[in-house]
């Protein structure tokens, strides 16, 4: 992808992200405003598999309903253990993951939209999160976090919106330990977008792959073991852009 459309659907996803992220009437928000049908960030979160009692568990802030599974429930933590978010919008999974870690563990959020950063930072300053850290970063180019340092990665519904994969998972990969892994929930698509619309990338649907693409590529990032945890129509099944978008949950290892 030339180097001028990559930096405008960054500056939409910015955009977008940004308007969730100070948002304030209650409205749920799946990737991108419209793109999701819950009645409330909480309601939009239990139907992609949170569990409504560990919601409860965390800043009712940090949820904004912006996800397309719960990657957290597949991912295993354990205590002591360091894990990293990526496209960690408002904390939800950052402080679920701070939650299992302990406070001998550490999480580590990142994002590259300020006023999500800011909005984070302010859920775990107001409710005692001393485990965790918000970072800025573009994780499709340098994720901020030392190589070999990580024990878990996850993301929820934020891969697709890079317009790198096999860069991003490439990054991924470095910064876990050897035998670290990497759970993500995103979206697949059943086959290659068309043309291509800045909205509907920054709601997550045309920066989608297809299944096997986005698969390989994981392979071709040096991870082993890639499988596939979860699947789900996405949006009832509906064509969106004229293809058919489904939810993953993936792990992969390296």
């Amino acid at each position: 992808m030339e180097k001028r459309r990559q930096q405008n659907i960054k500056q939409t996803i910015r955009r977008n992200y940004g308007k969730i992220a100070l948002e304030q009437s209650g409205e749920g928000a799946c990737c991108a405003p419209g793109c999701c049908s819950g009645p409330s960030p909480a309601k939009a979160a239990a139907d992609v598999g949170y569990d409504t009692g560990e919601l409860e568990s965390v800043p009712k802030a940090s949820i904004i309903g912006a996800g397309c599974g719960a990657p957290v429930k597949f991912a295993n933590l354990q205590k002591g253990k360091v894990v990293v978010d990526l496209g960690s919008g408002a904390g939800i999974d950052v402080f679920l993951s701070a939650n299992k870690v302990g406070g001998s563990g550490r999480v580590i959020g990142i994002d590259m939209t300020d006023e999500m950063l800011e909005r984070a930072r302010r859920n775990a300053k107001e409710n005692g999160y001393a485990n965790v850290e918000f970072r800025k970063g573009d994780i499709e180019e340098r994720i901020p976090v030392d190589g070999g340092s990580a024990d878990v990665v996850i993301s929820n519904c934020v891969i697709n919106l890079t317009t790198d994969k096999v860069r991003t998972f490439k990054e991924i990969h470095r910064i876990l330990k050897d035998g670290g892994r990497m759970v993500i929930s995103d979206l697949v698509a059943d086959r290659k977008a068309g043309s291509i619309n800045l909205e509907r990338w920054s709601s997550c649907i045309d920066g989608a792959m297809a299944k096997d693409d986005y698969v390989a590529n994981i392979k071709k990032a040096g991870f082993k073991d890639a499988s596939i945890l979860e699947e789900r129509e996405f949006m009832g099944g509906e064509l969106i852009g004229g293809r058919k978008i489904t939810s993953l949950v993936v792990r992969a290892v390296k």
